[in-house]
Formats: C-alpha cells, sequence, structure tokens
C-alpha cells in the first residue's frame, strides 16, 4: 500500500498561479502512474492530470495548456503546477497512485485546498 501526502494549496486571485505536490512511501515500486482529482461532490472526483512512470501525460480539457504535471526520477513526489488559475478551479485538490493495470494502490489523503479569488 502507499500513502500519499498533498501540499500547496492557498489562496489565490485569478490569473495567478500555485503548485501543488503530492509525496508518496511505502510501496514505491507498485506505482505505475500518480494522478491528480479535483473533488465534485460526495465522493465523487473528477481527473485534472496523470503521468505515468514512463513520463507520458494526460490532461483534463479544462486543464490543457495551463496546468503541468510533472514526477521526479524517484517517483516519490509528483507536482501540478497551476497557472493562469480561474474561479471555477477552486476545489480540494487530492492525489491518488495506479498500477498498470489503473487501480488504485494508494489511500485518499486529505487533499489540498485551492482558492482563487478576487
Amino acid at each position: 500500500q502507499v500513502q500519499l501526502v498533498e501540499s500547496g494549496g492557498g489562496l489565490v486571485q485569478p490569473g495567478e498561479s500555485l503548485t501543488l505536490s503530492c509525496t508518496a512511501s511505502g510501496n514505491i515500486p507498485s506505482i505505475y502512474a500518480m494522478a491528480w482529482y479535483k473533488h465534485r461532490s460526495g465522493n465523487l472526483r473528477d481527473m485534472v492530470a496523470v503521468i505515468t512512470s514512463g513520463g507520458t501525460t494526460t490532461y483534463a480539457d479544462s486543464a490543457k495548456g495551463r496546468f503541468t504535471i510533472s514526477r521526479n526520477n524517484a517517483g516519490d513526489t509528483m507536482t501540478l503546477q497551476m497557472s493562469a488559475l480561474r474561479f471555477e478551479d477552486s476545489g480540494v485538490y487530492v492525489c491518488n497512485a495506479l498500477s498498470n493495470r489503473g487501480a488504485s494502490v494508494s489511500s485518499w489523503g486529505q487533499g489540498a485546498q485551492v482558492t482563487v479569488s478576487s
């Protein structure tokens, strides 16, 4: 099992930038991909960005061109650089670790609160 801790949330104005970090511990070799999600309601989450161990990235349409996901060589830290933030980007962002079959190998953390407000 993998444990994840998110950090880096905060309050910013529209158009500003913010970087979120996700640090993994535990069974790191079991991680094939890491992903950021944004809470919608209840237990529903929308995928924001995914990065595989090979560096392949996938973004939600709303994140394309504004957000950049990256992962360190050790595979235990993932970041999400968020730029040109909009009001609708506000929310709680959580990260998850996935196996090569797409199954979650981690529990959900508390997340990082992003608030975009003027």
